[in-house]
């Protein structure tokens, strides 16, 4: 069996509109995308792997901001055929975390990774 990758994820739908209450509510998680990197990034995850919802932390969001809150960890459990958008099941094991990870790494967009599980940061952001 393959080694999970790890993936650090957004909620928030034009910049402001929080899904993760409602999506950890119906066990998904939804990349707001069709095309594009973040839609080609979409398209690696699989069942097994591990996905981490984060929220910018600090004044101004975006580019100004030094780190990220994870809220909520997840096992992705499959991709969900002919939605939208990318839309995968996932058990969310651990929910409602504000876990403060100082360095944001430069994970501002929707979707960033895949990471192993080698890596500190990693650790930092997905250890139970």
């Amino acid at each position: 069996m393959a080694k999970p990758k790890y993936w650090v994820v957004g909620a928030a739908w034009y910049g402001k509109e929080y899904q993760d209450e409602k999506w950890v509510k119906l066990g998904i998680w939804i990349l707001g995308w069709r095309e594009g990197s973040q839609y080609e990034k979409a398209q690696q995850i699989r069942p097994g792997d591990r996905i981490a919802i984060k929220r910018i932390m600090g004044k101004g969001k975006g580019k100004g901001s030094q780190g990220i809150k994870i809220m909520h960890l997840g096992i992705v459990k499959g991709a969900v055929p002919d939605s939208d958008f990318p839309t995968f099941t996932v058990d969310w094991v651990a929910k409602n975390l504000d876990r403060e990870v100082a360095e944001s790494h430069g994970t501002l967009a929707s979707i960033h990774g895949p990471y192993e599980y080698d890596d500190e940061w990693v650790r930092t952001i997905f250890c139970l």
